[in-house]
């Protein structure tokens, strides 16, 4: 399936291209590679380019109608919108508000609705997602955050970690155990978080980017209206799953990424010398460029793929997986090449004016380890694979 073979998806690329073009918000992006927690000056730009979105329809269209969507899910367009947001690079809507539109729109009530939704649209509140723990991240169903009933509110204890804009977010959309005594997909619950309440202590992690994109959160005695229950107690799972669908969606996209980086890559090979000629005319460089273009490709062609089943309603559960199993380990193939053809250079980072592209190959070689963990680790996605899609036996589990 070709999206560029369609007259009516070429327009509204081209209106989707005019559009972020005009409309670009200006936040820092020197020498920073993926999808990030942005820098506290850059958030008011940030809401103000959440809400844009929103008004133009290239984000929430499939919100219903009553909450500013069209009611209902053109999936090719959708694809379009976040195939050229990743071309130009410009942000996505800020926080996890997407992520806790989908629990709220498939599972929460009417007025947590008719709370929530505007304000997600309009840019007002950022979220995070409080999902991850330290021993619960593939795994997120073993997850150990106890949330305990106590009257007309739930008190929570616990940890989470991994936390994108935990340090910028006025809610989280969390997930705490409340019944430790069946299965641990059963007894989840989800809630919505006041991230000012007592007992919460926001921690960012520095990582080795040299930037604190993640946080770890601890909870001491937070207490929780009832009424900030998200669908219903014990049912969390259910909820967490339309969340999770949404976020591994969005590796539908990758393989534009992953092209255009390549792109960069030619660029940065004509401007480098090899002895007195550009790295470009080197055969080995030639045939690395070569096979990266091939992977890029071959990860367009996937989500194309993925896509094309999913609306014909052949969806496998191993498609997301191995879409993103296999985007993350050509992007540590693509920014090793992209750190190895800068030899010594590729010591300098951002903050040296003689960096290459300002230090962006630097922060994309740290980040894509990250990518081979966010969203569920590479080594239980192969599994997932082999076990939902393969019909192969289940691996060996201790006890």
């Amino acid at each position: 399936m070709k999206l560029e073979q369609d007259p009516e998806l070429d327009q509204f690329r081209g209106e989707v291209r005019d559009f972020l073009e005009k409309h670009r918000p200006a936040v820092r992006t020197k020498g920073r590679a993926g999808t990030r927690a942005p820098e506290a000056e850059d958030i008011p730009a940030l809401r103000t380019w959440t809400a844009r979105l929103f008004e133009a329809g290239y984000v929430g269209a499939d919100w219903p109608a009553e909450w500013g969507g069209a009611g209902t899910k053109d999936a090719l367009r959708a694809t379009v919108v976040g195939e050229e947001m990743a071309r130009a690079r410009v942000p996505t809507p800020i926080g996890a508000g997407l992520l806790a539109a989908a629990a709220l729109i498939h599972c929460g009530r009417h007025d947590q609705q008719n709370r929530y939704l505007p304000r997600i649209r309009s840019g007002e509140d950022i979220w995070c997602q409080l999902f991850s723990e330290p021993s619960a991240g593939s795994d997120l169903a073993s997850l150990s955050t106890r949330a305990r009933r106590d009257g007309d509110d739930f008190v929570v204890d616990g940890q989470k970690v991994w936390t994108t804009n935990g340090q910028h977010a006025q809610l989280g959309y969390l997930l705490a155990r409340t019944n430790p005594d069946v299965p641990k997909h059963a007894g989840i619950t989800a809630f919505i978080l006041d991230m000012t309440s007592p007992g919460v202590d926001v921690r960012p992690l520095r990582e080795i980017t040299g930037t604190s994109d993640f946080n770890e959160v601890f909870f001491d005695g937070v207490r929780i209206p009832k009424d900030n229950v998200l669908g219903e107690v014990d049912e969390g799972w259910k909820v967490a799953t339309t969340s999770l669908v949404e976020e591994r969606s969005s590796v539908g996209t990758a393989g534009i990424v992953m092209l255009r980086t390549v792109r960069d890559a030619v660029t940065m090979a004509r401007s480098l010398r090899r002895g007195s000629r550009p790295a470009l005319d080197n055969d080995a460089v030639r045939q690395d460029i070569g096979r990266l273009y091939a992977a890029a490709r071959v990860n367009v062609r996937l989500g194309q793929y993925n896509l094309s089943r999913a609306l014909s309603g052949e969806a496998d559960p191993g498609d997301a997986p191995l879409a993103k199993v296999l985007y993350s380990e050509c992007n540590l193939a693509l920014t090793d090449f992209g750190v190895g053809l800068q030899g010594t250079d590729a010591l300098l980072t951002e903050d040296d004016p003689e960096a290459i592209a300002g230090g962006w190959w630097q922060d994309a070689f740290l980040y894509s380890r990250a990518l081979t963990i966010a969203g569920g680790a590479n080594e239980v996605l192969r599994n997932m694979i082999a076990e939902r899609s393969l019909g192969l036996p289940k691996e060996p589990r201790g006890s």
